[in-house]
């Protein structure tokens, strides 16, 4: 009988500082210049140092992008600030594909994941440590940073799902996410 062979795992995720390694990873980061539209005090936006990190997400992608049956696995740490007294972000999605869902959890830090069906109803869920979020098809869907420190988050999605960038750059969300005296609040748009 011939022995089964036995591999290494082609990616290794640092359990400290949530960073990936290995194979089939992309990497980005967004930046205050790429974010324009996104914040709601164009002036104060304007002001803004536009090199500053906003947030950067690492992705492992082990099939191609719209196979059918495969999944993505990433990371997001965003940095703490505001702009116009609007918590860092993400720039916030739809999947192309309607349907399908997505998990995220909290790693470490605080956030607020921000949630908004077709109807633009908008709704925020604690994000914390230990904390799981279950997004439903057909909910758009970003995270704030309301903390002091780096904000990280998991997720895990269909490799099928797409990303609509388009729709929250056209219409945004229905409603903002404000440091109201040191309370993170939605404000309707």
């Amino acid at each position: 009988m011939m022995p089964l062979q036995i591999l290494q795992p082609s990616v290794r995720v640092d359990l400290a500082t949530w960073c990936m390694t290995g194979s089939d990873i992309t990497c980005s980061e967004k930046r205050l210049r790429q974010l324009d539209g996104v914040f709601a005090d164009a002036e104060a936006y304007r002001r803004a140092d536009p090199e500053r990190l906003v947030y950067s997400v690492q992705a492992h992608l082990p099939v191609d992008d719209g196979t059918p049956g495969g999944l993505f696995f990433g990371t997001t740490t965003i940095e703490p600030g505001e702009v116009g007294g609007e918590y860092f972000m993400t720039r916030g999605h739809f999947h192309a594909s309607l349907d399908r869902g997505e998990y995220y959890w909290g790693v470490q830090g605080e956030g607020m994941l921000i949630l908004m069906t077709a109807r633009r109803e908008v709704w925020a869920e604690r994000m914390v440590p230990g904390s799981l979020h279950y997004i439903r098809g057909g909910t758009a869907h970003r995270v704030a940073n309301i903390g002091a420190g780096r904000l990280i988050f998991g997720a895990s999605w269909p490799s099928d799902a797409g990303h609509n960038y388009d729709e929250i750059s056209r219409t945004g969300f229905a409603a903002r996410l404000m440091n109201v005296g040191a309370i993170p609040t939605l404000i309707p748009e």
